[in-house]
């Protein structure tokens, strides 16, 4: 298990609030609790397989969730990062994404609410345009800013949606303790 200031012995942006979190690799036990936290947090709810995720626990309780997967043309996501209710704002999601970018090296995506882009630009994602996807995201790049009448129709999108992009570089694996 590494704890909430494992990773190259770096304390975690908030981990004062996370300090009793550990980050472990999921078992086949968690299965049912990884998709009951992602699907309540109203996210992608499609991939969950539990081999590719790290859990947040604390005290034996699941409190956030995370993975990075791999799609068809090669490029890999940091996906399905979600906290429980009482646990956010605490630190979580930064220990659970810091840990999985410390497996990482190559180039990394993800698709997130407009709202959450500050949050990972921290961990160096910057948003992309469509020229700079993989073929993956090319294709649903759409789905994350609908046509204007496909949200007036259906109501869905408001939001809008981006995807964003961090080079490959393991010297950008966590913030700065000293980020917002």
């Amino acid at each position: 298990m590494m704890s909430a200031t494992g990773v190259r012995g770096r304390r975690f942006v908030g981990s004062a609030d996370a300090a009793g979190a550990q980050i472990r690799p999921a078992t086949e036990a968690d299965q049912s609790e990884i998709t009951r936290i992602v699907r309540s947090s109203n996210i992608n709810p499609f991939g969950l397989h539990w081999p590719r995720f790290l859990i947040a626990e604390d005290q034996g309780r699941i409190t956030g969730v995370g993975q990075v997967k791999q799609h068809g043309d090669g490029s890999r996501e940091l996906a399905s990062i979600a906290v429980v209710p009482e646990y956010r704002h605490k630190g979580v999601a930064t220990a659970v994404v810091n840990a999985l970018l410390a497996r990482e090296s190559g180039v990394l995506y993800l698709t997130c609410r407009r709202q959450m882009g500050p949050f990972y630009n921290r961990f160096g994602f910057v948003t992309v345009g469509r020229e700079e996807m993989s073929p993956y995201f090319r294709r649903i790049a759409w789905a994350t800013n609908p046509p204007r009448f496909l949200v007036r129709l259906f109501g869905f999108g408001e939001e809008g949606g981006l995807i964003m992009k961090r080079a490959a570089s393991p010297a950008a694996t966590s913030p700065s303790p000293d980020a917002p």
